[in-house]
């Protein structure tokens, strides 16, 4: 992160010398952990007792311990790959006794490079299977003694595969049978995509923000891009569609919000493909290089470059905004901290609303009520209630020890809640001084939705996976992830449509592209 103003040299070697001294820390706690080193007679806890650190001798000698166990089971398998190398090449030599030269064009040089790749594979999964096999319980241990990951190092942590394999090594297989099928993907943003929404009046079509500076229109039953809207200088990080007009509204780094119309006309739809799988797939996915996709580019159609109105009144990132029940006013947040309320017919700033202590991160609406729920990097969302025009009243929820990422309303008189604490918490809004329900997962939650009629929640994570729950906190269902489906990097938001009896489910992501379900709910609910 960049800092402000010079540096003099003084700053900057008082800024080195906490790192050195760590690393002169790191590397004592080594030198400690081998008995070869130690002189004889002298006992683990005489060598610490002189050493700089806050740490009970006790639980560092316990530290050591657990290193030195995870030190040998490297040198076991350090020594075993020397040995599968020395009969590597004990081979080699046996077969260039026989005749089979690799140098000069020899006419058997292609089956021998099929013999070494063979072996070199052989090799390479006998390593990776010995290694998760001896590593995979000193890991556990490690997590429940010193309290998981974020005492690790990032670089030794992602050596060892992150909590996600740690969660994938003790993970239950569970007996759902429900069917979530994939129905089509919608690729032809050129950068990650952070929200997705379906258009409330006809025609229906899906519409994603993207990275890219755009926001595009897609027909659902085809794929196809519809039209382009290219009037934002930043990332588009929102979009909502009005309740009864062809008018959308999207949020952009580049500290505004425009309202703008559009004209689709949608193509014939096409069968959709047969492509099935159970909810709970547990195959491995596997990742794709960075910015590969399938299919082609954005193809050229209608481009929307000037918007019907332009709110411009933040002095920071605009991160969502959302339409309140009836459509004459929308509501913006941003990273300044504040949540400003428009007049769409005069994109007039009626209201800011202040009192967030960090960067907001998300605002919702209720479909039938002007209710208002904002989201922020300080742990805490907050209701805004404009039922009657004299009063604007506020109430702040503390639920949550990290960034909340996203709160929603359901039809209902619920709010839902996401978080980077990996818990997504269901609320009473008659009675919100705690949760009526908490999700507990394995990985930060990012923009949730929540379906009208059967109140399932769609759970996006950092990990790439899209869960399905109920509003009292029972999981229903994982979409299936796999080489040959799902996303490729990070979930960013769901979106769901149930108007729609095929495609009733989308989900978005950082892999750039957007994909349509179909989640068979009667399945879930007969499984729940």
């Amino acid at each position: 992160m960049p800092v402000e103003g010079g540096s003099s040299s003084g700053s900057a070697s008082a800024g080195r010398h906490p790192k050195q001294k760590r690393k002169a820390h790191s590397l004592s706690i080594r030198r400690t952990n081998s008995t070869e080193e130690r002189p004889p007679g002298i006992q683990r806890g005489d060598m610490l007792e002189g050493q700089d650190s806050k740490l009970p001798l006790a639980l560092r000698n316990n530290l050591l311990d657990l290193f030195g166990q995870i030190e040998r089971e490297f040198e076991n398998l350090y020594i075993e790959n020397l040995e599968l190398r020395r009969e590597i090449d004990s081979l080699n030599e046996r077969l260039t006794g026989d005749g089979q030269a690799v140098d000069g064009g020899d006419p058997t040089k292609g089956a021998l490079k099929t013999k070494a790749s063979h072996s070199t594979s052989q090799l390479s999964q006998k390593l990776k299977t010995t290694y998760k096999a001896s590593t995979s319980k000193h890991l556990y241990t490690l997590q429940g003694k010193i309290g998981g990951p974020r005492n690790f190092s990032v670089a030794t942590w992602e050596l060892w595969g992150g909590d996600s394999w740690i969660v994938s090594s003790f993970k239950a297989t569970t007996g759902s049978r429900a069917l979530c099928q994939l129905l089509k993907e919608y690729i032809g943003h050129r950068d990650g995509i952070w929200d997705l929404s379906v258009t409330r009046t006809q025609p229906v079509v899906l519409g994603t923000a993207s990275a890219d500076h755009s926001a595009l229109l897609w027909s659902i039953e085809t794929g196809k891009c519809l039209l382009r809207y290219a009037g934002h200088a930043g990332s588009v990080n929102s979009i909502k569609f009005h309740p009864t007009e062809q008018m959308a509204l999207t949020a952009s780094g580049d500290q505004t919000a425009h309202i703008w119309r559009y004209m689709v006309q949608l193509p014939a739809p096409q069968p959709p493909p047969d492509v099935s799988a159970p909810c709970d797939d547990d195959q491995d996915s596997s990742d794709r290089e960075e910015g590969e996709v399938d299919g082609e580019g954005p193809c050229e159609v209608p481009t929307v470059r000037v918007a019907t109105a332009t709110l411009k009144s933040h002095q920071g990132v605009v991160i969502a905004a959302d339409w309140l029940v009836g459509g004459r006013q929308v509501v913006t947040a941003s990273w300044d901290r504040a949540a400003n309320l428009y007049e769409v017919e005069t994109s007039e700033l009626v209201h800011t609303l202040t009192g967030h202590d960090q960067e907001l991160t998300h605002c919702c609406t209720h479909p039938t009520q002007r209710l208002v729920v904002t989201s922020s990097r300080d742990t805490t969302f907050r209701l805004w209630d404009f039922r009657d025009p004299s009063i604007h009243s506020v109430n702040v929820f503390q639920g949550h020890t990290d960034t909340v990422t996203s709160a929603v309303f359901t039809v209902g008189d619920n709010v839902v809640s996401g978080s980077d604490d990996r818990t997504v918490k269901v609320w009473d809004l008659k009675n919100m001084r705690s949760p009526i329900a908490t999700i507990r997962t394995d990985s930060a939650v990012n923009r949730i939705s929540v379906s009208a009629n059967q109140k399932i929640i769609a759970l996006p994570h950092d990990n790439r996976q899209v869960r399905l729950f109920d509003m009292s906190g029972v999981r229903l269902a994982r979409l299936p992830r796999s080489n040959r489906m799902g996303h490729r990097r990070m979930v960013c938001c769901t979106a769901w449509n149930e108007e729609n009896q095929s495609c009733n489910l989308f989900t978005c992501g950082f892999d750039r592209q957007a994909i349509g379900w179909n989640i068979n709910i009667p399945a879930l609910l007969q499984e729940k």
